[in-house]
């Protein structure tokens, strides 16, 4: 079995957002020469998670995320761990709520996502941000 690791920089600019990278984990796969096995994918931070969602109609991911703002409120008075301003510890809750690991197979050289999914970088802090995500593909060579 082989082992490919590849690390990607994502930027969410504006904040609270998702960002799709989907292109960018398949062209990874092309890069590594594997044709079966799984990908992981994983967010080396504490304010941001990752999310398997829709990909093909945008109001589905604005309705997660006004959902997770409803869910920690910003304002919430019992947060002390603001040092960062009012989003600092919603960021962190949400993070720890959703994922920073997804697992993707791959077969035939191609990830093996339904017809409308797609692999996001589910910014939760208010401001632009620069993210590191780090790919590690384990399998057999094509």
């Amino acid at each position: 079995m082989a082992v490919f690791t590849k690390e990607l920089e994502l930027r969410a600019p504006g904040g609270k957002t998702t960002v799709e990278f989907t292109g960018e984990v398949a062209a990874a796969l092309r890069e590594s020469g594997l044709s079966e096995g799984t990908v992981s994918v994983f967010c080396a931070h504490t304010s941001c998670s990752l999310v398997i969602m829709e990909n093909a109609d945008p109001s589905a991911r604005r309705d997660l995320e006004r959902f997770i703002d409803r869910l920690v409120p910003e304002d919430d008075p019992d947060f002390t761990h603001t040092l960062e301003g009012a989003d600092d510890m919603p960021s962190h809750i949400k993070m720890a709520l959703t994922r920073t690991t997804e697992v993707v197979p791959f077969a035939g050289g191609r990830l093996c996502l339904g017809t409308w999914q797609g692999l996001f970088l589910w910014e939760h802090r208010a401001w632009a941000q620069r993210r590191r995500i780090v790919l590690s593909f384990q399998g057999e060579p094509a």
